[in-house]
């Protein structure tokens, strides 16, 4: 199941990262004050996530049982904090008009595949 949880993340990590270089070659840092999404919400997203999976791979190499608990937690709060982007996106209708803003397919397989990587986790660290 650790197999398949860093192929979700990956999936995942790859979205993100081509979400945030949309965001930042938009002039998303130039429009940070404008912008629904504020700089200090985009970076903690990735930031947590990250941490999350050096957690995690350093649960998966050890057999530590907290450590996998610990990335379930900082998985969360990337989770939580996506979940605040995504409405913030949906409320603005953003999702809706073509050729500005994220393009919906990645933002659905980032979603996606960051909602099955936190299911996995809780499942693996469950039984860890």
């Amino acid at each position: 199941m650790g197999l398949v949880t860093a192929a979700t993340w990956t999936i995942a990590t790859l979205a993100g990262v081509y979400l945030l270089c949309l965001w930042l070659s938009g002039g998303g840092l130039r429009r940070a004050k404008v912008t629904r999404f504020p700089a200090a919400l985009i970076f903690s997203h990735p930031a947590l996530a990250v941490s999350a999976l050096v957690c995690w791979a350093a649960g998966l190499i050890t057999g530590s049982r907290a450590l996998a608990w610990l990335a379930f937690g900082g998985l969360a709060m990337a989770a939580l904090l996506g979940f605040a982007m995504f409405t913030r996106w949906l409320g603005a209708g953003r999702h809706e008009k073509s050729g500005s803003g994220f393009p919906v397919l990645a933002v659905t397989l980032h979603g996606l595949a960051g909602v099955t990587t936190f299911v996995l986790v809780f499942l693996a660290a469950s039984v860890f």
